[in-house]
């Protein structure tokens, strides 16, 4: 793994992370914004 992957993957499991403290705190539609931007940032794992 290269560092520019390394540092999208820490992008990805930040923005999962906080998307998932988002829904347990009941904002749901942030959730989802953390979610596509998580989504967005995988993309650049490849």
């Amino acid at each position: 793994m290269t560092l520019p992957q390394a540092s999208w993957l820490g992008v990805v499991l930040i923005c999962l992370i906080a998307a998932l403290l988002l829904l347990v705190n009941g904002y749901v539609g942030y959730f989802g914004v953390l979610l596509a931007v998580a989504a967005s940032a995988a993309v650049n794992l490849r």
